[in-house]
């Protein structure tokens, strides 16, 4: 991206707290509704390997840790960028920032596309995230402060849904895709939606916000990918250690990234009253915005983990093939929409709390009936443990992010924004890592290659439990949400 031109004729004063009116000032509609469509492309692809991991084993002779890392490696990458997006989003035009990620997005995809081996795949991965990092942060900063404040529950359900239906509906698509084409076709299939995307984006985004004159500090960057790095990279090697397949020990990693996070929170606190902040810590310091975080950091670790294992278990255990996983997937996407949606007119009379408290006992439950699941279990029975389970989470998905947004002032928004991205997907990392490490343990299987059915159900078993006890802190979680939808701090 080159240096925001801060005398761009169409830039705006940057926005204030949403209007107390109930509807969208013109043209507001547009851009909102153009940021959930080009979020929800780019989002969709995050997952889509997801389902062709048993075809990349084979086609490619590794084990399911290492063929976790097209996943893994791909939310690594967002977990490591996205902090950087708070900078981002003061520094350049929305427009600007538009056009340059998903560009990049794009660049990937062909990569990908035309990946020769695993090594050029992972390498098209990662060029794909560099370019999805900013859309979720850019959505929900923008939406916040469109959106009317009498509206702003049902907007913002919305708006979180895309992140939440895409990866959804991104393991369904592919099933269908592998059904009849090549892995290769999950990519090339994109290509003509991201151009039209960008063709639109072009013509109809206008800026509404004015580039502030801050700097990027390279060291924040720098510990940003140490620390969230090490971290992901150690978790992601536990299967492998357990198997005695890890290159180097796991406390290596570990460490280091325990280290570098702390280092990084540190150089933030350091610059949090200056130009070159990552990160304002000052977020964390808000009750009303930390124990949402904390509530998503539980459903996102556990949501993107069973989007990786679900399929490996579906596949081996009930025999589903690629056409057929892609069909039992794709409800799921509905059922998050359809919720969503009326969660957020649940959200502007009630608050989060009717929604989060029942929405996080439920689906904690659905993991405890999935342990239960072995070969005389009935794809509808399973299919209906999951349709439930993805509704449970769209009751909490949506109201924490709002009111944890809610709570911080207008010049904070793209702080809390970068913190609720960083948080979600590096635990989207670590639950893909934990629960194929689960998953690879249960099954006692340290050779590449296809599991049998027996070891597919203890592998699922061992998944599944260890999503269920991480589950059960998403219900305390939301016993200190507050009652009420959260006004701004002062």
């Amino acid at each position: 991206m080159t240096s925001a031109d801060t005398t761009t004729p169409d830039a705006a004063p940057p926005a204030v707290e949403a209007r107390p009116g109930d509807r969208l000032a013109p043209g507001d509609g547009l851009i909102i509704g153009l940021l959930m469509l080009s979020a929800f492309v780019v989002l969709l692809n995050e997952m889509m390997l997801g389902v062709a991991l048993p075809t990349l084993i084979i086609d490619f002779g590794i084990t399911p840790g290492t063929g976790q890392w097209v996943t893994t490696g791909y939310l690594l990458t967002l977990a490591v960028l996205i902090p950087a997006t708070g900078f981002v989003m003061r520094r350049y035009h929305l427009r600007t920032i538009f056009l340059g990620a998903l560009s990049l997005f794009t660049l990937g995809t062909v990569i990908a596309a035309v990946a020769p081996g695993i090594g050029v795949l992972l390498t098209g991965r990662i060029i794909q995230a560099a370019g999805t990092a900013v859309f979720v942060p850019l959505l929900m900063t923008t939406t916040m402060r469109l959106a009317p404040a009498a509206r702003r529950g049902r907007l913002m359900a919305l708006a979180t849904a895309v992140p939440a239906v895409a990866p959804a509906v991104g393991p369904a698509l592919s099933g269908l895709v592998l059904s009849g084409l090549s892995w290769r076709w999950l990519f090339l299939l994109m290509l003509p939606v991201a151009g039209a995307a960008l063709a639109l984006g072009a013509v109809k985004l206008r800026n509404i916000t004015t580039p502030e004159p801050v700097t990027l500090d390279v060291l924040s960057l720098l510990l940003s990918a140490i620390g969230f790095g090490g971290l992901v990279y150690g978790l992601a090697s536990i299967g492998e250690a357990v198997s005695g397949h890890a290159p180097i020990p796991l406390w290596i990693p570990i460490t280091i990234g325990v280290a570098g996070v702390a280092a990084f929170v540190r150089r933030q606190i350091v610059l949090r009253r200056g130009p070159g902040a990552f990160l304002d810590m000052r977020i964390l310091g808000n009750r009303a915005f930390t124990a949402p975080l904390l509530v998503m950091l539980v459903i996102a670790l556990n949501g993107f983990g069973v989007l990786i294992v679900l399929p490996l278990i579906l596949t081996d255990v009930t025999g589903l093939s690629t056409f057929e996983l892609g069909l039992f997937l794709v409800p799921s996407g509905a059922i998050i929409a359809l919720v969503s949606a009326l969660g957020g007119r649940v959200y502007d009379r009630f608050g989060p709390r009717p929604l989060a408290i029942p929405g996080a006992i439920i689906w904690t439950a659905t993991f405890w009936l999935l342990t239960r699941m072995d070969e005389g279990t009935g794809v509808w029975t399973v299919l209906a443990i999951y349709l439930v389970m993805s509704g449970a989470q769209a009751l909490m998905w949506g109201p924490m992010t709002t009111a944890a947004l809610a709570s911080l002032r207008a010049e904070l928004q793209p702080h809390g924004s970068a913190a609720f991205g960083t948080v979600q997907q590096l635990a989207g990392a670590a639950g893909g890592a934990v629960l194929v490490s689960a998953y690879t343990i249960g099954a006692d299987a340290a050779a590449a290659g296809a599991l049998t059915t027996a070891q597919s159900i203890a592998a699922g078993r061992a998944a599944f439990t260890t999503a269920g006890v991480i589950a059960f802190a998403a219900v305390l979680g939301t016993l200190f949400v507050g009652r009420t939808p959260a006004a701004a701090e002062e």
